[in-house]
């Protein structure tokens, strides 16, 4: 049970590392230049319990995810997958929904965030998964 709770706690300090990294302080005079956030003053309370649910529900699910032998990439993949349907909400969908003054710069930006944290995230819960130090993952037993 020790697993899936390291995952959860990895991905829960990961994304609000690399979302606050990456919106507040890397790209922030960008993104208010895109004008697609319009609340000065994030709610930052309402961002980690929307990463903690996302922790419960990515853990379990790659808790079920179809393992292939090597932890970095079924992590990986699982995460890149993870990232495109949430950039699909979060990209796609907020572009349609928001006035953003340059569409292209936001779908590029906020694409690349997805892939680049969900890849990420994805690789580090699959090497907890395995609990190996060469990657390699372990594998359900045959009944």
């Amino acid at each position: 049970m020790h697993r899936p709770i390291a995952a959860g706690i990895a991905y829960v300090v990961l994304t609000f590392a690399i979302a606050f990294t990456w919106h507040l302080v890397l790209f922030k005079s960008l993104y208010d230049e895109l004008a697609i956030f319009t609340r000065a003053q994030p709610i930052i309370p309402l961002g980690i319990a929307s990463i903690v649910l996302q922790a419960v529900i990515i853990v379990f699910m790659y808790s079920r995810w179809p393992k292939s032998g090597s932890a970095a990439r079924d992590g990986l993949r699982f995460g890149l997958l993870i990232g495109a349907l949430m950039a699909t909400i979060a990209v796609l969908a907020e572009a349609g929904k928001q006035n953003v003054t340059s569409l292209g710069t936001w779908l590029i930006l906020e694409s690349v965030y997805y892939l680049l944290q969900f890849g990420m995230v994805g690789m580090v819960i699959g090497l907890i998964f395995a609990g190996r130090k060469g990657g390699e993952a372990i594998r359900p037993r045959s009944a």
